[in-house]
């Protein structure tokens, strides 16, 4: 039965690696498999011998001889943890998703292009790879790609100049995301699940990050393409639609960094912090829209009109849900493969066979192997989705909170992605937004990814020395 559960999860991950082959959302995929592994799961709870205990991080003593309803009580208990645990990550990003809805409902992303005050190529670069290592840190790598394109779209009129720019945002907002605990959803499901905390993960990955990000945007400046002048007429660029533009950017990121330091301060899980922050900016998107602060009523004709101007309920009507089944779906069927012991067995086997994993040489600061095997997994995460990968590794290791390990597996996984456009969720929505080719990225921006990848790498193996 084991073997069947895991050909069904291969198969289901093969289907959302190959999205845009088979033209199928990944997001069925991904439920399909959840839901027929637990069936499995369920069905063939008698013949398992083994079962995973995720909070202790251990294999359960003498599962095999327990009996059918025993183990079915056992099933049930872990179902509701790892549901509990991926709705934290769920409830999360909805909040995060919501705030970044109000801003735009607000038309505040159009203050960013008050910034850009120059025509050359090589200094509107450095902008945008600034800003999105910087807004992607806040806002996710996602929307700060989908927030700098459309900025893009307004600035640089050819498309075929366009795209390279748009190349290397992808690279800056992976960058900028792997080195804060919002800024991509792998690097939250390691906060969440309390593998890292924000001042280590910012102590260790800001240096590397920043280099992923400053070396390749350094190495283009001086290719072809961003030689010369723009044709950019400034008074073109759009004015902000509201008064309160400005305001409720500032608002909105506020709150969104305003997370971190509210689970510093009061140990409770990212997502209560998130749900007041959202809160505070509703109450202030209302106040500034001068609509009723009701958003539960939702029988009466009048609150149906309130629906229509109401900036909480348009927001709340263009949160990406698509998105939010698939991390459901993905993170739940990852479990059935951890809750059978599977992901345990199959990390206890590589440390079997490879010795030098997990050994540390603190003469030079290097793992051996396990630091290939990192790496190795943020190569894996350009070619196959890098949240199932991190899913899959909070399963296999047991190493303790701020350990080195998380740290590195953060960053590969965030920045890997890079090395192809389908390698992240940045770099597909940008091949959305600019139908870039697969094959054009592939030559034209992949190398730069690689090479702030590999120094990005270098660089967390030296300076993790210091802490």
């Amino acid at each position: 039965m084991e073997s069947v559960i895991i050909i069904i999860f291969v198969m289901g991950y093969l289907a959302i690696t190959l999205e845009h082959n088979i033209k199928l959302d990944k997001l069925i995929p991904a439920l399909i498999m959840m839901a027929v592994c637990w069936a499995l799961v369920a069905l063939g709870v008698d013949n398992f011998t083994t079962w995973f205990d995720s909070a202790k991080h251990a294999l359960v003593d003498g599962f095999g001889g327990l009996g059918h309803d025993a183990k079915m009580h056992l099933v049930e208990e872990t179902l509701l943890h790892h549901l509990g645990k991926t709705a934290e990550i769920i409830v999360f990003l909805l909040g995060a998703m919501t705030i970044v809805e109000i801003i735009d409902y607000f038309d505040g992303f159009s203050t960013i292009k008050s910034y850009i005050k120059t025509k050359k190529k090589s200094n509107i670069l450095w902008i945008f790879s600034i800003l999105a290592f910087v807004l992607s840190a806040i806002i996710d790598n996602l929307t700060a790609t989908i927030v700098l394109i459309s900025i893009l779209q307004k600035i640089v009129k050819k498309r075929e100049e366009r795209i390279w720019f748009a190349g290397l945002i992808i690279i800056a907002a992976n960058a900028g995301g792997a080195w804060s605990p919002i800024g991509d959803v792998t690097t939250t499901m390691l906060w969440i699940g309390k593998k890292v905390t924000t001042l280590k993960l910012v102590q260790y990955l800001l240096l590397p990050s920043l280099l992923c990000m400053a070396v390749p945007t350094f190495i283009a400046s001086f290719l072809p393409a961003f030689k010369g002048e723009i044709d950019f007429d400034e008074n073109e660029v759009e004015k902000p639609k509201s008064a309160h533009s400005a305001k409720m950017l500032y608002l909105g990121l506020g709150a969104i960094v305003f997370v971190p330091v509210f689970k510093t301060i009061t140990h409770l899980p990212p997502y209560v912090g998130m749900m007041l922050s959202l809160a505070i900016v509703a109450t202030f998107a209302e106040i500034f829209s001068r609509a009723k602060f009701s958003l539960t009523d939702y029988d009466s004709a009048e609150s149906e009109a309130h629906a229509h101007h109401s900036p909480v309920h348009a927001s709340l009507s263009k949160i990406e849900m698509p998105s939010i089944l698939f991390f459901l779906g993905i993170l739940m069927a990852v479990a059935a493969l951890e809750s059978l012991g599977i992901l345990f067995n199959f990390a206890s086997t590589l440390q079997e066979n490879v010795p030098m994993m997990g050994t540390e040489v603190h003469e030079v600061g290097i793992t051996g192997v396990s630091d290939l095997v990192v790496m190795l997994l943020g190569v894996g995460s350009a070619v196959i989705d890098n949240v199932p990968l991190v899913a899959a590794s909070l399963g296999m290791f047991n190493e303790p909170l701020d350990n080195e390990l998380w740290h590195f597996i953060a960053f590969s996984a965030g920045t890997g992605g890079s090395m192809l456009i389908i390698g992240s969720a940045a770099g597909v929505v940008a091949m959305g937004m600019e139908k870039i080719d697969f094959f054009w990225y592939f030559k034209k921006i992949s190398w730069l990814a690689l090479i702030g990848f590999i120094v990005g790498s270098a660089a967390f193996m030296i300076t993790r020395t210091l802490f």
